[in-house]
């Protein structure tokens, strides 16, 4: 995507250096006109400043190619006989372009400076470098009242900042008289904590001071990987969170970047960040759940109440049936879940029960029925078996159950056909709402699974692996996950130390004892990490005690992806991460030659 004239260089964002460190190019254009394609430049000034010193100038009258109206005339005093023995726009520009290369680029109205030139690049067929542009007329209408200067105009503000030299509408003399403009914006926004080449980017944003003065919070924090906590005055945790890079994230609650209106709120009350710095980016995203959960920050709408989290098993009885319930024994049967509300563990029960036509009825039923015992209106519709009275004998109960278990265990084939047929058949006797309910119902029974079976898929006692760094060319990340749950991580500076580095990791690793319950070792969304992290293209298994990670073929997650394409939708991204794990059917073909082996 190309960006405005405004906008800022993702790259340099990133780095976001101190503003004494960071090389300016102030620019200054007259034209004939002010259309930058039907109209061309007639004079280009810029003056190169770094730490507030001029490094060098460029100026040059230039040849628009046409006459320059009589009206530009009288304001600018450059007249057609100037220009006629000046270079033309396509030597002027690249050796503009290569001036200002890796610099930041400020002109006063950049708009129409910065237009020109991306006009005269493109009938050149060069391409605009997208530089960070800064715009003095917008900083200036954030800390310039109309009581110091009557307006924003570059003589007004020439005149209140005693720049060194008086604007005449020539590039070169308003070019300088714009670096002192420059230099006394930025002294004024120092003030309010604009530092960086970071906050510039939104200094001219409406950031209240309060906020934006809070930015030196952020000053001693590390650029590296972790977890971060705005606490207030009396130590309370307010608001936890994650970052590839701590400082600059941080950095970005104080600017209008952060849109959020609860952040702006937490920012006022925050005295300091804690931050934690973490070996992988898997760690810091585990660690700022568990602190999610364990403190349950009022400014952290995610995560704060996983343990209370539904779940659906399999009653223990002659005639068993789901149930909903708040935690699910290790043995348990015909687990699905958990389930992000009592909402949609209740849809999924219907869809279940539905599709299975196992019954619903809450009463502990006995292997014979009882004398006297009735059938509900369900049995009338066909909905359910109705053991109660013996209609479905013993073995045909039996065989639901297990067509049930089957569904959970990995094989949702039944279920996929049994819905699309329903939805089909629904959408063209237009019961839309009907449709819907449906829908939305299968929907949270094949979430329900999904989780339970990505849950399964990463519960061996021990798992180590590792895949190559993202941010840290030739490193390797090396995790160490135990039921579960991530006992460590670290990284490994090179392929040849990566075995090295598992065999240690394993040693220092957390202790995790075997749970007792599905999901017991760790939040249940902590195993869901772990798994998309090891579902991760380039990730390779070290070694493995128990069964290793895989997902059925015919499972849940795949399900939905067909239900997806049944009725036309994209599957939503919180449902489904990478793309699940396969058993495989024969072995891979072989492994990158600096992949390492198993420890």
């Amino acid at each position: 995507m190309t960006a405005g004239p405004t906008s800022l260089q993702p790259s340099l964002l990133a780095d976001g250096p101190a503003l004494h460190e960071v090389e300016f190019v102030v620019v200054d254009l007259e034209t004939t006109g002010g259309s930058p394609h039907a109209d061309r430049m007639t004079e280009i000034g810029a003056v190169r400043v770094r730490g507030g010193e001029v490094v060098g100038e460029l100026g040059t009258l230039v040849n628009p190619g046409r006459a320059i109206p009589p009206g530009i005339t009288v304001l600018t005093g450059i007249t057609d006989a100037m220009v006629v023995a000046a270079p033309p726009e396509e030597e002027v520009v690249p050796t503009f372009l290569e001036f200002a290369r890796g610099a930041v680029i400020v002109a006063h109205n950049a708009r129409f400076d910065v237009g020109f030139l991306r006009a005269a690049c493109d009938r050149m067929g060069l391409t605009w470098p997208d530089p960070v542009v800064v715009d003095t007329v917008a900083l200036a209408r954030r800390v310039v009242s109309k009581d110091e200067a009557p307006n924003h105009k570059l003589g007004s503000l020439a005149r209140l900042f005693r720049a060194d030299v008086v604007p005449d509408h020539r590039a070169l003399t308003d070019a300088r008289a714009t670096v002192d403009v420059l230099h006394g914006l930025l002294g004024r926004l120092a003030s309010l904590g604009v530092t960086h080449l970071a906050d510039l980017r939104t200094a001219a944003d409406p950031v209240p001071d309060a906020v934006r003065r809070k930015s030196t919070l952020a000053d001693a924090l590390p650029s590296a990987p972790g977890v971060y906590q705005f606490l207030d005055a009396s130590g309370r945790i307010l608001y936890v969170g994650t970052a590839t890079n701590l400082r600059t994230r941080v950095r970005s609650y104080f600017t209008a970047a952060e849109k959020r209106r609860r952040m702006a709120e937490m920012v006022r009350i925050a005295d300091r960040v804690h931050p934690i710095v973490t070996a992988t980016a898997l760690e810091a995203s585990v660690r700022e759940l568990r602190l999610i959960a364990q403190h349950t920050p009022p400014y952290n709408a995610r995560s704060r109440s996983p343990a209370r989290e539904p779940w659906i098993r399999l009653t223990d009885e002659a005639f068993p049936r789901p149930s909903i319930v708040r935690t699910a024994p290790l043995d348990a049967r015909g687990v699905l879940g958990p389930f992000r509300s009592r909402a949609l563990a209740t849809a999924a029960l219907e869809a279940a029960t539905g599709a299975f036509g196992l019954r619903t009825c809450t009463d502990r039923l006995p292997a014979r029925p009882r004398p006297g015992a009735s059938a509900c209106v369900l049995a009338e519709l066909g909905r359910c078996a109705a053991p109660c009275v013996g209609a479905g004998e013993p073995p045909d109960y039996a065989e639901r159950v297990a067509a049930y278990e089957a569904f959970c265990a990995g094989d949702a084939t039944q279920v996929l056909e049994l819905v699309s047929a329903r939805l089909r058949r629904l959408t063209a006797e237009q019961r839309y709402e009907e449709a819907a309910l449906e829908r939305d119902r299968c929907h949270a029974l094949l979430r329900g699974a999904a989780r339970a079976q990505r849950l399964a898929s990463a519960a061996a006692p021990e798992l180590l692996a590792a895949r190559p760094a993202p941010t840290a060319p030739g490193a390797w990340e090396v995790v160490c996950v135990r039921h579960g749950r991530l006992a460590g991580s670290a990284v490994a500076p090179g392929v040849g130390d990566v075995l090295g580095t598992a065999h240690a990791l394993r040693l220092v690793a957390e202790d995790v004892p075997a749970p007792d319950r599905w999901a017991g070792a760790a939040l249940a969304e902590e195993t869901e990490i772990v798994s998309r992290w090891l579902d991760q293209p380039g990730v390779r298994m070290l070694d493995v005690t128990g069964t290793g990670p895989a997902l059925p073929r015919l499972g849940a997650e795949r399900a939905l992806v067909d239900l997806a394409a049944v009725l036309g939708v994209t599957v939503e991204s919180d449902v489904l991460g990478a793309p699940p794990h396969q058993a495989p059917e024969q072995a891979p073909d072989g492994e990158p030659e600096d992949a390492p082996g198993a420890a």
